[in-house]
């Protein structure tokens, strides 16, 4: 790949970063779910792919809605047949790229920023985009006290979850549309960037060392619930207020060599997501059922429920709308050029999709060629 279209991050910045919301314990790449899941194979179902296993990874964080429901009501069970769903959860995107890359897991849910970069810093060569999962859920909460307009955001401290991750990228380019000005690499300006993992900004928003934050749900309820104020819904921004916050992943190799198993997992994503929209207070209490079962501890209603009701679940990825966030992690500066040409490959999710009587979807361009 030619060197003006290489990715990498400026001035030594990190990898982009997921959002590390719920964070769980993790050991080497993730935290390998339980085996005592409630789903069971049908009698005389068979292997799909000839697969014993195939390996599933996600955040315990509600924007992974998917994920957590589908685990948790057995779709992906049921649609692999006799082959095992296993799990792993991560609490960042890193890890979670690292583990496809290296074959701990097969398909992932992951956020656009690691997605992108995953991609691009492999040449091309690492992941392949193949469905939508979630739109929306990133607000902008504030103390109501010290911010009651988007004008009295300068000059004030907000926390973003990680330099150079989804968020900042996003709260980085409102900060611009505003006409003021912050250096992305130290986060001093206009406006005081504060990059703080989503597990301790509440704690630093009640404590006064933030006076907000530009965050993902659960973490934005979770402001709300100890006084803050939504300020800015991240939506509204976007046109039909509609943005990608969690795609699915897959390993090219795995999508080359096992196309029956992808496409299981699939349909048990488009059976999940059809499933949380007809059914949306059972579909809430299952995925905080499944959060409970990960990290011993579930959300509390005040923060559950304005957090659900926040996220959208689709079959899109939304493509436009991550080659936008791209453009504006360039024009912060935090990433060179990108060519994001072949990053979906939505062959299979649109196969399913006509399969179900459902509108196919677009990856805008940037599908395999």
């Amino acid at each position: 790949m030619p060197a003006n279209r290489s990715t990498f991050l400026r001035r030594g910045i990190a990898a982009l970063a997921a959002l590390p919301l719920l964070t769980l314990a993790a050991c080497g790449y993730g935290s390998q779910a339980k085996n005592d899941d409630t789903a069971k194979v049908a009698a005389g179902a068979k292997k799909t792919d000839g697969l014993d296993a195939v390996r599933i990874g996600y955040f315990g964080n509600l924007t992974h809605g998917t994920a957590l429901v589908g685990r948790q009501k057995g779709y992906f069970q049921k649609e692999l047949g006799a082959t095992k769903a296993s799990y792993a959860t991560f609490n960042a995107g890193p890890s979670e790229i690292e583990a496809l890359n290296s074959g701990s897991i097969d398909i992932g849910w992951i956020g656009p920023s690691p997605a992108i970069n995953g991609y691009t810093k492999s040449n091309g060569t690492g992941l392949k985009i193949i469905g939508g999962s979630a739109s929306g859920g990133v607000k902008l909460v504030v103390n109501p006290k010290k911010i009651k307009s988007l004008q009295d955001v300068k000059g004030k401290k907000i926390a973003t979850p990680q330099l150079g991750n989804t968020q900042d990228v996003a709260f980085l380019n409102w900060i611009a549309g505003q006409g003021w000005n912050v250096d992305a690499q130290s986060g001093k300006g206009d406006v005081t960037v504060v990059r703080t993992d989503n597990k301790t900004t509440p704690d630093a928003y009640a404590s006064g060392s933030v006076d907000g934050a530009w965050v993902p749900e659960p973490t934005a309820s979770k402001l709300v619930a100890k006084g803050g104020k939504v300020l800015l819904d991240e939506a509204s921004l976007w046109p039909d207020k509609k943005f990608v916050i969690t795609n699915i992943i897959v390993r090219q190799a795995f999508l080359k060599q096992h196309p029956k198993a992808v496409e299981a997992v699939l349909r048990a994503s488009v059976e999940t997501n059809k499933w949380i929209n007809a059914n949306p207070d059972q579909a809430k209490a299952a995925a905080n059922k499944q959060l409970t079962d990960d990290s011993g501890k579930g959300l509390p209603a005040n923060v559950l429920d304005p957090a659900w009701k926040s996220i959208q679940f689709t079959d899109d990825p939304l493509a436009a709308t991550l080659d936008t966030e791209a453009q504006h992690a360039v024009k912060a500066g935090l990433l060179d050029k990108p060519n994001l040409k072949g990053i979906y490959d939505l062959t299979i999710l649109n196969k399913v999709l006509k399969a179900e009587g459902e509108s196919t979807v677009s990856d805008a361009g940037l599908g395999s060629s």
